[in-house]
């Protein structure tokens, strides 16, 4: 990850905070992505409390996740850890049977150093359950970093070539793809795929979308040997030296940063695929790492703007403002000003400028062509700041985090919750109405409300 990014963005940093859910969140959608996981978050009853109002819901689904509740004796290191996870990771071997425990530190493990990554291997030989340690916590992450840390944990345990029998078998979605076919036409079509390495793509996508993606591959003859994480624990890819790795999301630096120096593999720094713009960039980067010439990429993505065309009404020419919560923000700033709209402001928590060197690189580029200024990007943003930078720029919408939604929506200014992004399918050509779905709804809905004499209340 040796490339740079554009000289000519404008970057600045504020205070150094990250005003943003507490990363330990990323259970909320690994735990149904990874099917035969358990999640045990290692914390205290205010660990409890987050996940019980952010995952409230889903308890009565029997979700596979727990808290491990550090109790003052713990804290003051008077009891032994070793004994009382030993004692819960049986009670979940018995209850759920999983086929891996991943334990999730907080904040609270860092603070008394709590030695995890040195109990789980013990434990794991003890049990018979891999164990995986992911230092999810408030304190360095951002939250969607949080599958971050999990990922990059799992990358180390994908299996070798030589450690499985058939690494074809531990595809799922190749297996999805062969399903009721005959094992003649399944030899013949593998002959239009072209002779590259390995490619094994990384991002907790929903299953539709990860089929989307490995089709849109496939139609330029390129193969996807495996996802990170994949439906099960036990379908890990195989990797090896020399393979090549793209990401499908800007927050995943540590999982590539792991899969570069543990595993050797060779990273592919492209734009990620959201929007019809990012999509289609995506593809002809992974096309041009392997030697291939992108086929019909132009026509799609031109037939996806097409089916656009009654959202890019209501975007274009209005003005949005990136407050930062999940590190999408690059990428939406980007496809919002292709769609023709003014980007103030990009707040974004955390800025790796080498995996996210080639998005930079296409917003910069995409500002040229809409003759839209560079956009500042602002890391860690201090939001008192932000708030007097929006009271005086007015925008037309602001994507934000739930703390301040209500206080703009308060203040005439119509907002949208940027986790929203965070759980919608929003990769992907046929995903790109989803996006916009997203960002026009106030927008439409403010539109809906003036047409019936409606006016905002506004406080002072």
């Amino acid at each position: 990850m040796s490339a740079t990014a554009p000289n000519a963005l404008n970057f600045e940093c504020e205070t150094g905070n990250y005003h943003t859910f507490c990363p330990i969140s990323c259970v909320a959608w690994l735990y149904q992505k990874i099917e035969d996981s358990f999640f045990l978050v290692i914390g205290t009853k205010t660990c409890g409390y987050f996940l019980q109002n952010a995952m409230g819901v889903m308890i009565f689904a029997e979700p596979r996740y727990a808290m491990a509740e550090l109790e003052e004796g713990d804290i003051s290191a008077q009891l032994n850890d070793y004994e009382e996870l030993k004692r819960l990771c049986l009670q979940i071997k018995r209850d759920r049977n999983p086929s891996v425990i991943v334990w999730i530190g907080t904040c609270t493990t860092e603070i008394i150093k709590m030695d995890l990554e040195g109990l789980a291997p013990k434990l794991e030989a003890e049990i018979g359950i891999p164990i995986v340690v992911a230092r999810a916590n408030g304190l360095d992450y951002a939250f969607t970093q949080g599958e971050d840390t999990v990922l990059a944990a799992m990358a180390a345990r994908c299996p070798t070539p030589t450690a499985v029998s058939d690494p074809e078998e531990r595809n799922p979605i190749q297996r999805l793809l062969n399903f009721g076919k005959k094992k003649e036409d399944v030899q013949a079509e593998s002959q239009h795929y072209h002779d590259h390495p390995p490619l094994v793509l990384f991002g907790s996508l929903p299953d539709p979308v990860v089929t989307q993606l490995t089709l849109e591959l496939k139609k330029q003859g390129i193969k996807v040997s495996g996802w990170l994480p994949a439906k099960r624990y036990t379908e890990l890819p195989v990797i090896d030296e020399g393979y090549y790795v793209a990401g499908v999301n800007p927050f995943l630096s540590r999982t590539a940063t792991t899969l570069i120096r543990r595993r050797k593999c060779q990273l592919i720094t492209a734009p990620f695929p959201i929007g019809p713009d990012g999509t289609r960039a995506w593809i002809e980067q992974i096309c041009a790492t392997f030697g291939i010439q992108p086929q019909g990429l132009a026509e799609r993505e031109a037939e996806t703007w097409a089916k656009l065309s009654d959202y890019l009404e209501l975007v274009r020419g209005k003005s949005v403002f990136f407050m930062g919560d999940n590190l999408l923000e690059i990428s939406l700033a980007r496809f919002l000003i292709r769609c023709g709209m003014q980007v103030h402001e990009i707040g974004i928590p955390y800025m790796d400028k080498r995996y996210q060197a080639a998005e930079l690189e296409l917003l910069a580029q995409t500002c040229a062509e809409m003759g839209h200024p560079l956009p500042t990007i602002v890391e860690k943003p201090d939001n008192y700041n932000q708030l007097q930078r929006i009271k005086a720029l007015q925008p037309d919408l602001v994507i934000t985090g739930m703390a301040h939604a209500n206080p703009l929506e308060a203040r005439g200014i119509s907002t949208k919750w940027s986790v929203e992004f965070t759980f919608a399918q929003i990769h992907g050509f046929g995903n790109a109405r989803n996006l916009l779905e997203l960002v026009t709804r106030p927008l439409r809905r403010n539109q809906a409300l003036a047409g019936l004499g409606w006016q905002k209340l506004v406080v002072n």
